[in-house]
């Protein structure tokens, strides 16, 4: 990355061998670096232009979002935050002696707080002083020779001022995010994140939630919200960054409505900057393939490489073959139509390795994981994923999604699960029996009653546009079912009938049961009838039949409108 930068120079926190002058080094191994003392010092350099960029620390996985970089950005009124670096935080543990009792422990703030949990149990005595120039204080204990004064830095840094090392890496897991400022914009990558900040505002019961809003409407995904108050005023101030880059036109519409709308106050919005999204967490997959080149497998595509993730699609007349593929990618995707995804995975599961992840696209789960769990070797991790929705949706959010784990459902598999969750996805966690015996009754069923009742109207030649005047709100529900089936592609639901597994069940019970109450219904026996509703009310529950009711009236109140149109 820094290979490709111009010569420039960059302003952070020192000394030379510490965090934020590394992060400097990999940004850019060309650059000046002028080092300072302390933040403050670095943003007053910065804005008087005596270095092309700044680097400041904005966030630790242990101590959280740093307030001070937040309040001294809000001061500047030319900064654009640009770009991201994020680094493992190596801290460690020096001093002049080797084995004198630690009395005082010696840091910055940060660096410090960091340490909590490591001080608390190795050096609970201590007495802790956080320094902002850390070059003076490691000088004053040289040339007083305070041996029992400890210092925590990078190790890199206790070397250069000759210290003892004590103990190495006392944080494990510790990373810090460095972000980089710049005169000017940064331009959009296609994988971006937008910082913003308000000014104090005025207190009004339920603006943050209006605030939030503007961004859950538009599904915009927040990656951080910080409040703060603002010391001269006493009034609160948000910060928030988002996905997505200010060019986008949903992003500029959330920002605009805030700032107009909602705080109702121009120039009450800054934007920080939009820059390359950094992900703190590690993910473990780089790439998924599909296997099936249809509009859902492009419709996963399109939505994992948004989140950083590439992606190859092969198909039957793709130039890129499956069997190519697999080898390249860490999860491998079989997204095809129900009735060939068991002969799909016959012939390209065995060809997963160990640690890769076969993820399963698929409205049937018995048949298809007894063949991908056989097919595959054991140290393939195996997860099937149902989605309810169709490749016309605009996004997943309050979408249903059915995942069935299997034994060898591991970490790539957890990886996945969580992108289904944070685009608002509906989780279900089924065995392969609840799913298919599910699907039975939410698509089997339904579709099998849809086709059955085309079939009635044409064998009693009733023509189609005689049916609405003829229809009630209630029955218009079934009518509205069967055009829909009987609209889209008739691949996708002689599929779903034909799935095989405890989803049969139902339709076997269903076509007993209308058996059973045809001939009562043909019998004239209405108290019998009215019996087994009762019972089946019973059985449905108070609040289950509340919530549905609760469901048709709205269907009512828009179907009523669409009738009086007509």
């Amino acid at each position: 990355m820094g290979s490709q930068k111009e010569m420039v120079s960059i302003a952070t926190i020192g000394p030379e061998g510490s965090h934020a002058w590394q992060a400097a080094r990999q940004y850019n191994p060309a650059a000046t670096i002028r080092l300072f003392p302390n933040l403050t010092a670095v943003f007053k350099a910065f804005a008087a232009k005596e270095t092309d960029l700044a680097l400041a620390p904005v966030y630790n996985t242990h101590e959280g979002q740093s307030k001070e970089y937040s309040r001294l950005i809000t001061a500047m009124s030319t900064c654009f935050w640009q770009d991201n670096i994020v680094m493992p935080i190596h801290l460690s543990l020096g001093s002049l002696s080797a084995t004198e009792p630690i009395s005082m422990l010696q840091g910055k703030s940060e660096a410090l707080r960091q340490c909590e949990d490591y001080i608390t149990s190795v050096y609970p005595e201590a007495t802790l002083t956080s320094v902002r120039d850390l070059d003076a204080a490691v000088s004053k204990i040289k040339q007083q020779g305070l041996a029992g004064h400890g210092v925590i830095e990078s190790e890199e840094a206790l070397r250069a001022y000759g210290l003892t090392l004590r103990a190495r890496e006392i944080v494990p897991h510790n990373r810090t995010r460095f972000a980089v400022l710049g005169p000017a914009p940064a331009p959009r990558t296609g994988y971006d994140a937008t910082a913003i900040i308000t000014t104090p505002i005025k207190d009004r019961v339920g603006i943050l939630a209006d605030i939030l809003h503007e961004f859950t409407k538009r599904s915009i995904n927040l990656i951080d919200l910080q409040t703060e108050t603002d010391p001269k005023s006493q009034k609160l101030q948000f910060f928030i960054e988002f996905e997505g880059h200010l060019s986008d036109a949903r992003v500029r519409a959330a920002i605009e409505r805030i700032e107009h709308q909602i705080i109702a106050e121009p120039g009450s919005v800054r934007v920080l900057g939009s820059f390359p999204r950094v992900d703190m967490r590690v993910k473990r997959i780089k790439t998924f393939g599909f296997i099936g080149s249809g509009e859902m497998s492009l419709w996963f595509a399109e939505r994992l490489q948004s989140e950083g993730y590439e992606t190859m699609i092969t198909g039957r007349h793709s130039a890129l073959r499956p069997e190519e593929m697999v080898p390249q990618v860490e999860v491998v995707v079989i997204c095809v139509p129900i009735s060939a995804t068991p002969a799909a995975v016959r012939e390209y599961g065995p060809k997963l390795a160990e640690n890769q992840a076969l993820i399963l696209l698929v409205g049937e789960a018995e048949n298809v994981l007894d063949t991908a769990l056989t097919h595959t070797r054991e140290g393939v991790e195996v997860l099937l994923v149902h989605n309810l929705w169709g490749p016309q949706a605009a996004t997943m959010k309050d979408k249903n999604a059915s995942v069935v784990r299997t034994a060898r459902s591991g970490v790539l598999s957890s990886e996945f699960e969580a992108f289904l969750y944070k685009h608002g996805a509906k989780i279900s966690f089924d065995t392969p029996e609840q799913h298919d015996l599910m699907m039975g009754v939410s698509q089997k069923l339904p579709t099998s009653i849809s086709v059955a009742l085309a079939l009635a109207l044409k064998d009693n030649a009733i023509l189609p546009e005689a049916i609405g005047s003829h229809a009630t709100l209630t029955s218009l529900y079934s009518i509205l079912s069967m055009a829909r089936v009987h609209s889209q592609n008739p691949r996708t639901y002689a599929e779903i009938m034909a799935t095989s597994g405890q989803g049969r069940r139902i339709i076997e019970s269903f076509a007993e049961n209308l058996g059973k109450i045809t001939k009562l219904a043909e019998s004239g026996e209405i108290e019998a009838l009215c019996t087994l509703i009762e019972n089946n009310r019973q059985y449905l529950s108070e609040a289950f039949l509340k919530d549905r009711m609760q469901q048709a009236l709205a269907v009512d109140t828009t179907l009523g409108r669409v009738l009086s149109r007509d």
